[in-house]
């Protein structure tokens, strides 16, 4: 059988193969397969060509295809290190790109760097460090400063610098006289108020994509694909971004092990534009990496308290014994799902902005700060669970009970809710990058909406 297409989710623990078929109006899925990702083997194509053969084996025929693409978080994903000025300012704007591009975040630093920060860089081990700092052509010095620092820790890892244009050319000279790899793009934040954060991302998936041959376990990737791999996390954004071209404002969440990772394409609500006190990104992603409802199970229950889901789940140390990333029964199930939802307001709730009050020489005053998610028509949900649990609905639901949110700016409790029924959006977001339309009827015909 010749497949038109392949696509690979690597994973940290299992790999995902999904083979499609592009007909002249429609695309269609041919079967989907999975096997455990051999990193551990130091070599991930063992475990691709595991599920190759599961395929074989569901579709009783051999395979063959046209192109082969992947994302990967296996080999503890993309790992970064940012340092800017001002956190509210160049940090943050820093920190989007970052999180945008699919990285986990190790390390964040403001200000100049100090010992204690440099041996915690080295400690972190990361794979890239993102250097930001000034507004165009205003402060220089502290970032010439944490130049000349970073250059000389003995790590041999690319760096990418997007801060102040006036000192690019010094930065660059920096690096470059300590055999560094110094890679300079547009500034984070180069004015007040000013985001300027996908060239940045943009980089930063570029960097992933050819530095990956060089993780363990990962060094033979490029003799099975045929495309840039990029970071499963990015390709969700990706996917999110389409997501938004069709639908409008719209919001992803993938509640998974480890963690649950929310993003969101919206401008916001006009009305909330007007009293917002700083700038956010129109795409947005943050990572909650200590709620999971495998690995991070055990950190969920000590967040809603033993007593709570004691009233709930009597025995629930014997489930918590037992779990597993896939229930083995209704108990096991339940039990996941009664995690999920905490996982999924509580990442709702970090991920959103607040209407706050201060007070001015004319009086106190309301504005807004943060993520303005008002606007935003539907969410989706991705991920294990909300992709194929029986009871999705009611942790998407949940956000309908949810109390004392009147300062937050959550998505209405009208919004629609929908699901990545195939469990393909990271398949989707890699897709785009090679055929935008091509993916987008895929995605079309992959989305499932609640009753």
């Amino acid at each position: 059988m010749k497949i038109d297409l392949l696509v690979a989710e690597i994973g940290s623990t299992t790999t995902v193969i999904t083979a499609y078929q592009l007909m002249e109006k429609s695309v269609k899925i041919i079967a989907q397969t999975e096997s455990y990702t051999t990193i551990d083997k130091g070599d991930v194509t063992i475990g691709i060509e595991k599920a190759l053969k599961n395929m074989e084996e569901k579709v009783k025929d051999k395979i063959s295809w046209e192109k082969f693409l992947a994302t990967s978080s296996a080999a503890g994903g993309l790992s970064m290190t940012v340092h800017g000025l001002v956190y509210d300012m160049t940090v943050r704007a820093a920190k989007e790109a970052a999180l945008g591009a699919g990285a986990i975040l190790k390390y964040i630093t403001s200000g100049k760097l100090r010992e204690t920060h440099l041996k915690q860089i080295l400690k972190i081990k990361p794979k890239l460090i993102l250097l930001s700092g000034g507004v165009d052509y205003g402060e220089e010095e502290t970032v010439l400063y944490n130049a000349e620092l970073l250059s000389n820790l003995p790590l041999d890892i690319p760096i990418i610098y997007a801060g102040n244009t006036a000192v690019k050319e010094e930065i660059e000279e920096i690096f470059k006289e300590k055999n560094k790899n110094i890679i300079i793009t547009e500034n984070v934040y180069p004015k007040i108020d000013h985001l300027n954060v996908e060239p940045a991302r943009k980089i930063i998936q570029e960097v992933f994509s050819k530095h990956i041959i060089h993780a363990p376990g990962m060094e033979k990737i490029y003799d099975v694909v045929d495309e840039e791999v990029i970071p499963t996390p990015a390709a969700v954004m990706n996917t999110t971004e389409l997501l938004n071209e069709l639908y409008g404002d719209v919001l992803t969440i993938d509640i998974g092990g480890a963690t649950t990772d929310i993003d969101s394409v919206t401008d916001g609500s006009p009305e909330i534009q007007k009293i917002l006190i700083s700038p956010q990104p129109r795409s947005k992603r943050t990572v909650d990496g200590d709620m999971g409802i495998y690995v991070n199970a055990h950190n969920v229950v000590e967040m809603i308290g033993k007593e709570q889901i004691k009233k709930d789940f009597e025995n629930y140390e014997e489930i918590l014994k037992n779990l597993s990333p896939y229930p083995q029964n209704d108990e096991q199930e339940k039990f996941a799902t009664y995690l999920a939802k905490f996982c999924f307001l509580t990442s709702l709730k970090r991920h959103a902005g607040r209407i706050d009050y201060i007070f001015t020489p004319t009086g106190r005053k309301k504005v807004a700060q943060g993520k303005d998610l008002t606007a935003v028509k539907i969410i989706f949900g991705t991920g294990g669970i909300l992709s194929r649990s029986k009871y999705k609905k009611e942790i998407f639901e949940s956000l309908k009970q949810l109390k004392n949110s009147d300062d937050l700016l959550l998505p209405s409790k009208e919004v629609t809710f929908a699901y990545d029924k195939n469990y393909i959006f990271a398949n989707i977001g890699v897709i785009a990058n090679l055929d935008k339309e091509i993916a987008k009827k895929i995605l079309q015909n992959d989305i499932e909406c609640l009753p």
